[in-house]
């Protein structure tokens, strides 16, 4: 009532879909012709893909276009294509949905992808980005707790086989594909590093070097601000969330609020996940930008219920609720 504009969720959320679409592209274009440069070019793409993400969010949740599954899958389509290091979004709805019901436990596929519950270390900052390699080093691991969750009765042997496979087939083919390129770029610009260092002569065939110099665009317009997207938004979720001793069903414990200063430099590049995806937990079919809107309210409400802001010993406590495991 206060706000007679939001009534009309599908057309905000469109026209923010739209201007962050338009603008990405614009900015490869200026790119591309020498007007701005890589760095520009890598930060406000990845501030604008940072805004795609909570708008795959929330059409994850159905939140725009329920009735019109046409422009739904075409938004959706469009923030994969944009964001291909990502999951395969219509596979990630399953593993969102299964988070939102178990979050924080050992089969939290979608966390626990993502470094949640691990201990920190150079290797987890290594590989929080990372989908590919990272999940190929931990999938062993997370398939013995999901093993033994069946055999508890803590889960459905038809629900661990589902989201078995869909956290594996999620990655074909864009994502695979796309972290293959990343790599090669990466390595490519190391060995360039050496040389330039030692005079090795060590190069990348020319084969993969064709391949770099064709992927030059997508690499600098989607590939490297996602990079810094997702390593940004994969840090704050996996610090924000808790895991392994959270109580079933008890909302309180699944999340904090973490909006501390020095965080401001990731959160820049989720769109501020940090300060609003708690409030997500509780009331779930709110827009990304109506939890904004909300947010110093629902503040007041959580505090005064226990919900936890900026607790810093979670980083010591490989995420875990309380001091000691239960």
């Amino acid at each position: 009532m206060k706000y007679p504009i939001l009534k009309h969720q599908n057309a905000i959320g469109f026209s923010i879909f739209a201007l962050a679409v338009c603008i990405s592209l614009l900015m490869g274009y200026l790119w591309y012709t020498g007007v701005v440069p890589a760095w520009v070019l890598i930060l406000v793409n990845a501030f604008l893909f940072g805004i795609l993400h909570e708008l795959e969010h929330d059409l994850i949740h159905f939140m725009y276009f329920k009735n019109n599954k046409f422009i739904q899958n075409y938004m959706l389509g469009w923030v994969w294509i944009l964001r291909p290091l990502t999951l395969n979004p219509w596979f990630r709805r399953t593993l969102h949905f299964h988070h939102h019901r178990f979050s924080g436990t050992l089969h939290d596929v979608e966390e626990r992808g993502v470094t949640n519950g691990e201990k920190w270390s150079l290797k987890r900052l290594i590989f929080t980005p990372d989908l590919v390699i990272g999940n190929l080093l931990r999938v062993t691991g997370l398939f013995r707790d999901i093993k033994r969750e069946v055999e508890n009765g803590n889960l459905k042997f038809e629900t661990a086989k589902k989201i078995k496979l869909y956290g594996v087939f999620g990655l074909i083919p864009l994502t695979i594909i796309s972290h293959i390129v990343l790599y090669l770029f990466s390595f490519d610009v190391i060995l360039d590093f050496i040389n330039s260092k030692f005079s090795t002569g060590i190069v990348l065939s020319e084969t993969l070097k064709a391949i770099i110099q064709w992927s030059n665009p997508i690499i600098y317009i989607v590939l490297l601000p996602n990079l810094l997207r997702q390593f940004s938004l994969h840090f704050i979720t996996s610090n924000l969330h808790y895991f392994g001793d959270v109580e079933k069903g008890n909302v309180v414990e699944q999340t904090q609020v973490l909006n501390v200063w020095w965080t401001y430099p990731f959160q820049i590049f989720c769109f501020f996940f940090g300060w609003t995806h708690a409030i997500h937990h509780f009331v779930v079919n709110e827009t990304f930008y109506v939890r904004h809107i909300a947010r110093k309210k629902a503040y007041e409400v959580m505090k005064a219920n226990g919900v936890r802001f900026n607790d810093l010993g979670t980083f010591k406590r490989a995420n875990r609720y309380h001091e000691t495991t239960k």
